[in-house]
């Protein structure tokens, strides 16, 4: 594992897609300290402040895994964050993924990842996963929907560093178990699902329906079984959360 830190760069994933990855070994990580220019799913902005928080992206070759089956990647490095989570903060708070790819700590973000393939005819030559996680930073612009940190959770901070080694750590466990078994991460991406199973009312296609998370399929696309028996099988913009208390 080879970690390369700038003192500033717009994004770590765009920085990524501009290097030629032959170049580089496996697991290298790309680690910033002042991301600009961050980018989150559906094209939206990572707010980090400079200095407080992890943005990091890690390099991965994983021409083991069929083009088809891509997403056990987002599975594998959601769980290596939760693993983490779960080892530094205390037991009474709540780890989950919120589907496809957010880390909640009782029902509030703390991580938002980003994944991405690069393919060579029939197989992946490279991914770059991009994570960001709020460290140290305790105030978030209004327009962010529920942020946490670790410093709110734990009550001091955590040396941006440490955290790196750890979360890099845990990361690298789980991608080694996918090496050795691709549906390693199956059953318990699902165990760790946010709201798995539980009613609750989404946006889909602009309309509020009442619905429960079935699974997530091979493709990553969402599992809903409606109020009314439909099963929905939905892809990341067709559908939006309904937030309740």
């Amino acid at each position: 594992m080879k970690i390369l830190t700038f003192d500033s760069l717009p994004s770590t994933n765009q920085y990524c897609e501009l290097l030629d990855l032959n170049q580089y070994e496996e697991f290298t990580v790309i680690n910033v300290i002042e991301q600009t220019a961050g980018i989150g799913q559906r094209g939206n902005h990572w707010e980090a402040a400079p200095g407080k928080n992890l943005t990091f992206s890690i390099i991965l070759k994983p021409t083991f895994v069929p083009i088809a089956d891509q997403f056990q990647l987002t599975k594998t490095i959601s769980l290596g964050i939760t693993d983490w989570l779960k080892t530094v903060l205390p037991k009474e708070h709540v780890v989950k993924i919120k589907w496809p790819n957010d880390i909640y700590v009782d029902q509030k973000k703390i991580c938002g990842t980003l994944t991405s393939a690069k393919i060579n005819g029939t197989q992946i030559a490279s991914a770059i996963s991009g994570i960001g996680i709020n460290i140290n930073q305790t105030h978030f612009s209004d327009w962010i929907p529920n942020p946490i940190s670790m410093v709110q959770l734990l009550k001091e901070e955590t040396t941006p560093e440490g955290a790196l080694q750890g979360v890099l750590e845990a990361i690298e466990k789980r991608y080694i178990q996918l090496k050795g078994n691709l549906e390693a991460p199956d059953n318990e991406y699902l165990e760790n699902l946010l709201h798995i199973q539980e009613k609750r009312q989404y946006i889909y296609h602009g309309r509020v329906i009442e619905a429960a998370i079935k699974g997530v399929n091979r493709f990553g696309h969402l599992e809903l079984l409606c109020a009314t028996g439909e099963t929905l099988c939905c892809q990341m913009k067709e559908i939006q959360w309904v937030w309740q208390d």
